[in-house]
């Protein structure tokens, strides 16, 4: 076989392996997305049903209800406008309260109940770091003596 075509071989079989390769790191890569929607999204029907996902809200207050065996528990998420009742079996974060923010994730079932695999609650969301806030305050001392 002449070296022209000896290459040419190789250089096709060099591409077929790197095709393959970037095909299965893509199927990869979308088996573990995870998308994020919020409960108005889930309402509308935007949510695929039986595939992991992500809901975030706000837990809805008085939906807090623990069952007999101590570790499941139900509540509500909502985003205001729409809610969707979720059901978690495990320990809660500890910042986990009625009315604060939460980040749930799960599979949406068929019958419309989300159920979480993982719960995180979400901090203060008027959390500024220390020096954001000095930063800001020597801004605003600034202006006053400019005011004055």
């Amino acid at each position: 076989m002449p070296t022209r075509r000896k290459r040419l071989f190789l250089l096709l079989g060099a591409l077929a392996l790197l095709a393959s390769a970037v095909a299965l790191m893509l199927t990869a890569m979308r088996q573990n997305l995870v998308f994020f929607h919020t409960p108005s999204e889930i309402a509308r029907g935007e949510a695929p049903r039986e595939r992991l996902l992500r809901i975030g809200g706000l837990v809805q207050a008085g939906s807090l209800r623990r069952q007999a065996d101590g570790l499941t528990v139900r509540f509500v998420i909502t985003d205001t406008a729409r809610s969707v009742s979720v059901t978690y079996r495990g320990s809660l974060p500890d910042l986990f309260q009625e009315g604060k923010g939460v980040v749930a994730q799960g599979m949406l079932g068929g019958d419309g109940v989300f159920v979480a695999t993982s719960v995180l609650a979400r901090h203060d969301e008027n959390y500024t770091p220390v020096e954001a806030q000095h930063a800001l305050d020597r801004a605003h001392d600034a202006e006053k003596t400019l005011q004055r």
